[in-house]
């Protein structure tokens, strides 16, 4: 046994750093590494780049604000309306 135990030590002596720590070759390592950033890149710029999840979001409250907006002009419009035909109609009853 004594033997078998030598044996292993040596096999793990001759392994790489990463191969000892993670399990992985250096290549295998570098390659899920990359794999790791470009997603986490990825991932960002979903998340906060030009079309991401927070710039629809702004966009949608800013709809929102603009959808009451809408609303309370066309309320205005509706009473300016009846005002500017109620002085019209008493204009017309003073000729």
């Amino acid at each position: 046994m004594h033997h078998d135990d030598q044996e292993l030590l040596h096999h793990e002596e001759r392994g790489g750093l990463t191969e000892r720590y993670f399990g992985l070759s250096t290549l295998k390592f570098f390659i899920a590494v990359s794999i790791v950033l470009v997603v986490g890149v990825y991932m960002g710029f979903i998340f906060f780049g030009d079309n991401s999840l927070s710039v629809l979001l702004e966009l949608e409250e800013h709809q929102n604000y603009l959808s009451d907006d809408i609303e309370r002009l066309k309320a205005e419009n509706a009473s300016l309306q009846k005002q500017y035909f109620e002085l019209k109609e008493l204009d017309a009853d003073s000729q």
